[in-house]
């Protein structure tokens, strides 16, 4: 289980202040594949990165059973001059894994070749997100982050992510955020909508995206 409790985040943008969160309290049940929707801008991901520990709230916290992942596929935590490799075997290290068995994981899953063994500061962005995506998916948790990884690489790439996570989903729960409302539908069993610092819990995928679309403006075929 996730809880929010008394949770709020906000801060300023070009665009002038910005709430992500107000006085948030709410709890997600363990075990399911949660869509979070909202409009651009609305702070999903800022909502994710407080979840996964990268960001602070401003008041209140977040409180979890199980493990909860990282942000799938962030790679700002790499050590630029370590390889691929290394910073793999560190990351195993620390979430107390099998070192050999993530590597060899992640040396097939990402297909980087003999860059997986050279530093990470040499590789593309592209390079970086495969990388980070099999680190991330490679190591079990109870709940995955998931921040429209999936769009990550190649078409080939895609479908082998997509498979990959739709696994993980047969023992594991998850928060996706994602435009794509086809790909909810397929991954998620509920919803959630972030709209102006609120946050709203529906039971069913196909409720949060009727309301989502409402927010928009938009018809449900849309």
């Amino acid at each position: 289980m996730i809880r929010f409790k008394n949770l709020s985040k906000s801060f300023w943008t070009k665009d002038g202040y910005k709430v992500v969160a107000r006085n948030i309290s709410l709890d997600i049940p363990s075990g399911l594949s949660v869509g979070l929707l909202g409009r651009n801008g609305a702070g999903k991901s800022t909502l994710m990165e407080m979840v996964g520990g990268t960001i602070d709230p401003d008041e209140g916290s977040i409180e979890f059973t199980g493990t909860v992942s990282w942000p799938v596929g962030f790679a700002g935590s790499f050590h630029v001059d370590m390889s691929g490799a290394q910073n793999t075997r560190f990351i195993a290290r620390v979430y107390g894994v099998d070192t050999d068995s993530l590597v060899a994981f992640v040396e097939d899953f990402a297909e980087l070749g003999p860059h997986f063994h050279s530093p990470v500061r040499t590789y593309s962005a592209g390079m970086r997100s495969r990388l980070a995506f099999g680190v991330s998916i490679g190591i079990p948790f109870d709940t995955y982050l998931v921040d429209e990884v999936t769009s990550v690489g190649d078409v080939a790439f895609r479908i082998k992510s997509q498979a990959v996570f739709e696994e993980r989903m047969k023992t594991s729960g998850a928060i996706v955020v994602s435009h794509a409302t086809p790909q909810l539908r397929k991954l998620c069993d509920v919803g959630m909508v972030l709209e102006d610092g609120h946050l709203t819990y529906f039971e069913n995928i196909e409720d949060a995206i009727k309301q989502h679309h409402h927010n928009m403006g938009q018809s449900d075929d849309e």
